[in-house]
This record gives structure tokens, sequence and C-alpha cells, in this order.
């Protein structure tokens, strides 16, 4: 018999069934696990960028900046997924929408200046506008809000091409397309480690452009005649990076470093020196070493962790994967992370995409 001595014979079967492994406890914990992790690793961003300027006239007032600004739209975006998980991205790219389209005078003084006063950064705020409008479309349940809020996301790419950033467009169009088909990607995790992948590949092939280790023919068309300033500053970077492998030359002083007499290949100067190498990861490779580089990678990594143990349908989390996707890569051949209003806006959608609403969310449905 199954029952044990001195016990009733139904008592059993009234025992409590042992908790599961992937319960919802333990789902918690690991959440709680990852939350604990990205501020372990933002709070070593902030501290190696302290230790690469100690002892130097450096500034590490851009990366404290650029951390805050993550925090801060990271914690904005958990609490307002929470409250309003429709609303909350919507608003949001419905402002950096109108902030893009309205009148001379925006964000800046100069009259017909766009919100950031630099096309490539407006085209990263309307990327991220595009991707919180989708995630925003998979939240609502009617079919015509959803059409309108994929529409806004394709106005944000157009508006990308309009301000000039060709590469913009693209991304927003991409992150788009993906989120129409993220309904059928059953699994997440392969997903995200597809984009990943798909990161690590843009930021090899700029690594690879900078260090000439292309063939002549295929670097040739990546960096053609209006791209090759931007390639010399590259290939500085990593000058600068192989010269000063741990710490690099301090935050904020590429251009004050002498690694232009050290570059063969640099033009000769005929203005003032270039303030960043157009580039997020080989501008910490220059100025902040080696672990500067592994500690952005590192962030990203704990985004996307954060995304595929997020408790929201997965695809909002897919689509806000495919959007800080699309920023990496733009940030990998331009320095839009430069701009704390960017950086606040990624950590603000993964913020919102990685929040438990107080309501409960019922599946998505597949368009």
């Amino acid at each position: 018999m199954d029952t044990t001595a001195g016990e009733p014979p139904g008592a059993a079967r009234a025992r409590p069934a042992p908790l599961r492994p992937d319960g919802p406890a333990d789902r918690n914990r690991r959440r709680g696990l990852t939350d604990a992790a990205g501020v372990a690793v933002l709070g070593c961003a902030s501290a190696w960028a302290l230790v690469a300027a100690a002892g130097r006239p450096a500034r590490p007032e851009g990366t404290l900046l650029a951390v805050l600004a993550v925090s801060a739209g990271y914690a904005l975006g958990r609490v307002l997924g929470a409250l309003l998980p429709a609303l909350a991205p919507a608003a949001a790219a419905t402002t950096v929408l109108a902030l893009v389209l309205a009148p001379d005078g925006r964000l800046t003084a100069r009259g017909g200046a766009p919100p950031l006063g630099y096309p490539n950064a407006d085209a990263a705020l309307l990327v991220l506008a595009a991707g919180a409008a989708c995630c925003a479309a998979w939240t609502v349940r009617d079919r015509p809000r959803r059409i309108a809020l994929r529409t806004a996301g394709l106005g944000a790419a157009a508006a990308a091409l309009a301000l000039g950033s060709a590469a913009g467009c693209t991304a927003g169009v991409a992150v788009v397309l993906w989120s129409l088909t993220a309904a059928r990607l059953r699994h997440r995790l392969p997903a995200l480690a597809a984009l990943g992948l798909a990161t690590a590949l843009a930021v090899g092939a700029t690594c690879a452009v900078a260090a000439g280790a292309l063939p002549a023919g295929p670097s040739a068309s990546l960096t053609g005649r209006p791209a090759q300033t931007r390639a010399d500053l590259w290939h500085r970077a990593v000058t600068l990076a192989e010269d000063h492998p741990l710490r690099g030359v301090g935050p904020e002083r590429f251009a004050d470093a002498d690694g232009a007499d050290a570059d063969p290949f640099a033009a000769p100067a005929t203005g003032p020196a270039a303030p960043s190498p157009q580039s997020a990861p080989l501008q910490l490779a220059a100025e902040q070493g080696l672990p500067g580089v592994a500690l952005l990678a590192a962030s990203f990594a704990w985004l996307l962790t954060a995304l595929g143990r997020s408790p929201r349908p997965t695809p909002v989390v897919l689509t806000a994967g495919a959007t800080l996707t699309a920023l990496a890569m733009l940030a990998a051949v331009d320095h839009v992370l430069s701009y704390a209003v960017v950086t606040a806006g990624a950590g603000f959608v993964a913020g919102v995409t990685t929040a438990r609403p107080l309501a409960p969310e019922r599946t998505p449905p597949d368009d």
C-alpha cells in the first residue's frame, strides 16, 4: 500500500505536490539574479572609467553620464512598463516623432536643427521609437491600433531617411519587419542568441576594417572615398588600443592622444582633431583599453539575458531585442551612444519590456 502507518488512506494523496524546478519562485529568483548582475556590470563600467582616468587629464564624466542615463531609463521603463505596458512605449515613440517633426527650435538653440543636432544620433533615436511603437503594438488587443502603431514605426524609419541616415532607415525597417514575424518564433532564447551573434559580427567587421584585415576588394567597398576619413579614425583607434591595451589613453582623450605619428596610414591633419573614432567599441578600446570593451560587451549581454528572462510575451521581447541590436550595429560605426538621450532611450526600451505588468497579459494575437 502507498500510505504511511498511522495515517488515513487518503492522506498521501492530500499532501501538497513538490514545487517544480521551473516554477514562479525559481523564475523570480533568476530574474533577481539578472538584475543584480546588471547593477554589478554597470557599476564596474563606472569604476573602470575612473580607473582609466586616474593620474591623467582625462574626462570620465561622459562614461558616467552614459551609465547614469541607461540606469535611469531602465528604472523608468520598469516602473512605467508595470503600470502602463502599452501606453508607455507608445507615448515614448510619439514623443520622439513629435520632436523630430515639430517646427524649428526643438531641443537645440539653432533653428532647423533636429532634436540632437546630429542626424545619425537622431536616426538612432528614431530606431528606438520604431521599436517602442512595435512593442506597444504587440501589447494592444484591437487590430486598428496595432496597425496604427506599426505605421508609426515605419514613419519613424522614413523620418530617419528624411534626416539623411540611410543606415537608420534600414535599421528601423528591419525592426518593424522582425516584429511582424516575431509571433512565429516560439522560442525566444535561440532568436536572442542570433541577435547577439549578428551584433558580434557587425562589431567584428568594423574591427576588421579598422585593422586592415579585409582583402582589398571588400575593404574598398566598405570604405569608399566618403567613408575613408572614418576608416582612418578607426585605424588610429586600433593603433592606440595596441599601444595602451590595459587602460587606454584615458576617457575623452582620443583627440588629445598623439597617435597620428604612430599611424603610418593616417592622413596629415588639416583641422581640429576628431573627438572620437566614430565607433563605440573602438572608442572604448582606445580610451579605456580592452577591459572597457569587455564591459560594453557584458552590458549588451546583460540586456539580452534580461530580455530572455522577461515575463513579457515573446513577440514583445524579440522586438525589443531587435531594437537594441539595431542600435548596437549603428553604434559600431558611429558615436551615437555619446548622446545621453540615446542611451537613456535604450534603457527605457529594455526596462519596459522586462517589467512585470500589474495586470496579467494575454498572449498577443498572431498577425
